[in-house]
């Protein structure tokens, strides 16, 4: 038996100084999507997520609350968790930069820059922004009227001098540019892939990749007055998860095949992080893959304007899949996008509880009150024929769709095949068949319900709770539900039975206002 063909894919790490936010919800949500699917797909999978741990601003944090850094990076470990546990979207590993195991890692990839003569001791100066963790060039700054300078994000800036050691990053340049010609997916969107290509074409600074003003990080081998700065520490979190150096049993993971992003970072995954390994002559991702932010009724979320909503919150406002289910079809994953309280509901009402749910329980109570059984297909006529050849192809569809990250579109193609459904649902009429011709009523159910069958397969990776729900009220087996299975030759089995009818997706109906006096 041929091994299975691998896939990994990472997130980035968050910043472990903050709970998480819905952009750290959708970035999950999408991310185990797609690991999803290539499970479903046949693939062995390594899903991996992490938390940056280092730097001054964990520093500074811990100091202001009265804690050790790691407490604080603990904590917050915990929200994520917890984040992770509720939207149904746990990663297969967390690599926390605070790890043993990640701290050999970084060392022996400084080992071997240094070893290429890629590093070297200079000093440092300029302007800093402690929040962003990044030094800006005296034009990128603005001013006000107290003197006090500010980054381009709108954080302030203090001047900084001390020594330091740079990558040089000046020396890769061409390197980069030949790799982005040779790989034009290797940064996808193509939009984002056109900002790495003209910002390298500028030029490239060398970049300073330690710090001595702070010792909350990994130390420098051979050099322990410095630590680590942010993006060669946080960045190796990708190869740590694989304990590549070490040849483990997910070595063979390695080169990642999709560090999943937010389009904020791009700048540091596409070019940073392959300098880096090429420097250390280990093989590139194959791919950066970049999504846009999320905004609020069309304000982008900001813990300084107030508006950064709990994803735990909203999960249990809305329930999970259909969270998960709207961020997934609303927002053209690579796209910036809206979301609202009514937008949320309509989605829920009109996609979820009209369109499948509703399907689902009239054909399948119908069944119910005929027998229980999985229906005689009987003679096919071309409506039927139709509609489930329809639902057979989409699986093609949905397949190309979520190899090329396009989850609203793999979701577009799913939706298509139900409305499909309930059109000829509708246009039959089995409940009037009943009396007349209950051969052709079966046929009708038969057909509804194999067609439900593969939407419920094909949605495993975007309402994982539901589609299971979906998939044990029409008794498919645990083993039978990856996508091979939504072909024509494993249909269902008529006569077998049917457990009872239950929803699948209730309609989200508004609370009622409290009266005018009352006590809420």
């Amino acid at each position: 038996m041929s091994a299975k063909e691998t896939f990994y894919l990472t997130t980035a790490i968050p910043y472990a100084n903050g709970a998480p936010h819905i952009g750290h919800a959708y970035e999950r949500i999408a991310s185990d999507a797609f690991t999803r699917f290539h499970r479903l797909d046949g693939r062995d999978v390594l899903f991996v997520t992490g938390m940056d741990e280092h730097g001054l601003k964990m520093q500074q944090t811990a100091q202001r609350e009265g804690i050790s850094p790691l407490a604080l990076a603990d904590r917050t470990a915990a929200q994520f968790q917890a984040m992770g546990e509720k939207l149904n979207a746990l990663a297969d590993d967390v690599v926390r930069t605070t790890q043993a195991r990640h701290k050999a890692t970084v060392q022996e990839i400084w080992r071997r820059m240094a070893a290429k003569g890629d590093i070297y001791l200079s000093k440092y100066s300029g302007w800093y922004s402690v929040r962003d963790e990044a030094y800006y060039d005296e034009s990128e700054l603005t001013q006000n009227a107290e003197g006090k300078k500010f980054a381009p994000t709108g954080t302030p800036v203090e001047w900084v001098e001390e020594e330091s050691y740079f990558f040089k990053l000046s020396a890769y340049a061409e390197k980069l540019r030949a790799h982005y010609e040779a790989h034009p997916d290797f940064v996808a969107p193509e939009k984002y892939r056109n900002e790495i290509v003209a910002f390298v074409k500028r030029g490239l600074n060398d970049l300073s990749i330690s710090r001595t003003t702070f010792d909350w990080g990994i130390p420098v081998p051979g050099d322990e007055r410095h630590v680590m700065y942010v993006w060669v520490d946080a960045l190796t979190n990708y190869l740590t998860a694989t304990g590549f150096f070490e040849n483990g049993p997910r070595a063979k993971f390695w080169p990642c095949d999709a560090h999943v992003i937010g389009k904020d970072i791009t700048r540091f995954h596409a070019i940073f992080w392959p300098a880096f390994l090429m420097s250390a002559d280990l093989p590139l991702p194959k791919q950066i893959v970049v999504h846009g932010f999320l905004f609020n009724r069309g304000e982008k979320m900001s813990k300084s304007v107030g508006n950064v909503i709990d994803p735990i919150a909203l999960a249990d406002h809305y329930g999970v899949d259909a969270l998960r289910y709207f961020f997934l079809r609303e927002v053209p994953f690579g796209q910036d996008g809206n979301y609202s309280h009514e937008a949320i509901v309509q989605r829920i009402n009109a996609d979820l509880a009209n369109d499948l749910g509703n399907l689902a329980q009239r054909s399948l109570s119908m069944i119910a009150k005929n027998g229980g059984r999985v229906p005689e297909q009987g003679e096919v006529q071309p409506a039927d024929a139709e509609l489930q050849t329809k639902a057979y192809q989409a699986v093609e569809k949905v397949r190309t769709a979520m190899i090329g990250y396009a989850p609203h579109q793999a979701l577009g193609e799913i939706w298509a095949v139900v409305g499909e459904a309930n059109r000829y649902f509708a246009g039959q009429e089995p409940w009037k068949l009943g009396k007349t011709d209950p051969a052709r009523r079966d046929a009708v159910l038969f057909t509804t319900i194999e067609t439900l069958r593969v939407v419920g397969i094909l949605c495993q990776p975007f309402i994982p709770a539901a589609a299971a729900k979906l998939l044990d009220l029409l008794a498919v087996r645990a083993d039978e539900r990856d996508y091979i299975y939504a072909r024509p030759e494993h249909r269902l089995f008529a006569g077998a039975d049917l457990p009872a009818p239950a929803p699948i997706f209730p309609r989200y109906v508004e609370a009622e206002e409290p009266a005018k006096g009352a006590v809420s």
